[in-house]
């Protein structure tokens, strides 16, 4: 399974773009997705993320309570790509077995999700996506992933 992870809230405007970090509020949404991960069982074994430092931030973020390590890659950055394609980018590093985070932008996920399912989405700003065999499998909100990641 690919897990696909946007970005969560972030500062409006930098010098650079790249260089645009998550705000309180994101970095929460990091935290509930990384819990969320947790208490799904999502089986998460290895984390690819865009190098702009609020995709960055959130993998890190989000990985910290996985003991995943995040590596970074320049396949999303920006601009359409092979959720299939990057996935196995994971392994060739030698990552352990398991299903692949990965964490990016808009709307680069979104046309990712529909050209490897069919399934039109946005996702939103701190949303996860799964998706398996050409199979859209869950679709989460920040909301329902703060639901899911709330102790109970």
């Amino acid at each position: 399974m690919i897990w696909l992870l946007r970005h969560g809230d972030a500062e409006e405007a930098a010098e650079d773009d790249a260089a645009r970090r998550l705000t309180e509020s994101g970095e929460r949404q990091a935290e509930a997705a990384g819990r969320a991960l947790e208490a799904l069982d999502a089986g998460v074994g290895a984390c690819l993320t865009s190098p702009k430092v609020r995709a960055r931030d959130m993998a890190r973020i989000a990985c910290r309570g996985l003991g995943v390590e995040v590596k970074e890659t320049e396949l999303l950055r920006g601009g359409d790509f092979d959720p299939q394609q990057v996935a196995g980018q994971a392994s060739r590093q030698g990552d352990q077995a398991g299903n692949v985070l990965l964490v990016g932008h808009e709307p680069d996920l979104s046309h990712a999700i529909e050209a490897a399912t069919g399934a039109r989405v946005k996702l939103s700003k701190g949303g996860l996506a799964a998706i398996e065999d050409g199979t859209l499998i869950a679709l989460l909100t920040p909301t329902q992933l703060g639901a899911i990641a709330a102790p109970r």
